[in-house]
């Protein structure tokens, strides 16, 4: 059963989405949040497996809550799917930069949603159509490394090629056609890149990649 944690600062938001959610056979609510600082107490007391975040909340917005959330190493197993009618890329560059494992608009169909909160909860990361390559882009424009190659000692060549290639923003059939490989060994060489540097999801290896310097703006 996924647990699911609503953070919205609209009750009939709320009530909408916990109608959807309530009547699938794998997905129960947990709980309710109005604004970011109760979001937290509430994830910290019932470790739900997804958090559906708002960005705009009075107080402690959803930004900061997911920034708290996925800083605490109680919740690593906590994901947080951010939903927003604000679908600008300033907020979705900050979103995965800070630890956030997906990113909708909230006029997704409601089998979208569903999709993307068991994507979530099995440790995928999801973004709306679109939205990862402009992301990319958005890091190629502003992003310049802060953070030591050293960190990307622990992976073999092959790996650091495949980090590159998510970077990029190929998928695993996209990556397995360029490296003439298997689906599955691409996806299995991704697993592990993950897994050695300590990456909650793909998206993750994205904001790694540019932030070491592993690819830089315009390199392919």
């Amino acid at each position: 059963m996924i647990e699911v944690l609503l953070a919205d600062d609209q009750a009939l938001v709320r009530a909408g989405f916990r109608a959807l959610l309530d009547a699938q056979p794998d997905i129960t609510v947990v709980g309710e949040a109005g604004d970011g600082a109760e979001a937290i107490r509430i994830a910290t007391a019932k470790r739900p497996d997804v958090v559906l975040m708002d960005i705009r909340m009075p107080g402690t917005d959803g930004l900061e809550a997911t920034r708290r959330i996925a800083a605490d190493p109680a919740l690593a197993a906590t994901r947080v799917l951010i939903l927003t009618t604000f679908d600008e890329d300033e907020y979705v560059f900050e979103a995965v930069r800070i630890g956030a494992s997906g990113f909708l608009v909230k006029d997704t169909e409601p089998v979208e949603l569903l999709r993307a909160v068991r994507v979530v909860a099995e440790g995928a990361a999801l973004l709306s159509p679109g939205v990862t390559r402009r992301l990319i882009v958005e890091f190629a424009r502003h992003t310049r490394p802060v953070r030591s190659m050293r960190e990307l000692d622990l992976l073999t060549t092959r790996e650091r090629e495949i980090v590159a290639l998510v970077a990029e923003g190929l998928s695993n059939d996209e990556i397995a056609a360029r490296l003439v490989v298997s689906p599955a060994t691409a996806k299995t060489h991704v697993s592990r890149a993950m897994i050695k540097l300590a990456a909650r999801d793909r998206a993750q290896l994205v904001v790694l990649a540019y932030e070491t310097g592993l690819v830089r703006p315009g390199w392919s």
